[in-house]
């Protein structure tokens, strides 16, 4: 599914360099879940805007579904991540000025696909994600479990073979983070690659493989034996 080969990126001011990810050297197969840990600064969160070409390795190569992307320009990275990765990031991101029906139909019309068969799609990933009955509303009139769960249907609703989530439980209580967590499982049993950053040990334990980072360095990588909260 993705290769990262020698990855480095590093952080430049007038005073300071940071090397963030130093030579790091990962693969990830298709239908794979992934949690990636390690303390803050030690690159996780840096290797996910690699792995979703919202950032620019400094040097290395990145190969995903077997095409080198690394050098692709703007454009061209674009069309990749909007046809290929669905993101969930810890502040949910919702654009508060939109019904949670319209948040969940942005991706569609960025692929410009005509609005019936965009209602259709939203409608099915919001009923599978048990939020249906909140199409109407506003983010500000959900919980935050609420709010997460559009948030992981907005990153599904396109139907991508990658979805890359930073934190997704960290503005949560463990109730609502658990089933979140149950949400990636039902998604990678479905054949989707998920690759998870995450500080918590337990949130890592529904992985396959937990790949924990130091200095931007990979430190240690295990194979999980049973993959449940």
């Amino acid at each position: 599914m993705l290769k990262l080969e020698n990855i480095v990126k590093k952080y430049r001011t007038s005073a300071v360099e940071t090397l963030a990810v130093n030579g790091l050297s990962i693969t990830i197969n298709q239908g794979e879940f992934v949690a990636i840990m390690g303390a803050s600064g030690c690159g996780k969160s840096t290797l996910l805007n690699i792995i979703g070409m919202l950032d620019n390795a400094d040097s290395g190569s990145y190969f995903l579904d077997g095409k080198d992307v690394s050098s692709l320009k703007a454009n061209e990275r674009t069309d990749v991540r909007k046809n290929t990765i669905g993101f969930v990031f810890q502040n949910f991101n919702l654009i508060d000025e939109l019904t949670v029906g319209e948040n969940v139909e942005l991706p569609l019309q960025y692929l410009n696909i005509p609005k019936s068969e965009r209602k259709q799609k939203v409608d099915r990933v919001l009923e599978k994600m048990g939020i249906a009955h909140r199409k109407n509303h506003y983010p500000s009139q959900l919980s935050g479990g609420q709010q997460q769960r559009v948030a992981v249907a907005r990153a599904v609703v396109t139907e991508p073979k990658l979805v890359l989530a930073d934190e997704p439980t960290g503005n949560l209580d463990s109730h609502f983070g658990n089933e979140v967590l149950d949400i990636l499982k039902g998604l990678n049993a479905a054949g989707t690659t998920i690759v998870m950053v995450t500080h918590s040990s337990n949130d890592a334990k529904v992985a396959q493989r937990i790949i924990e980072l130091r200095d931007g360095k990979l430190l240690t990588e295990r194979v999980e034996a049973v993959n449940q909260l």
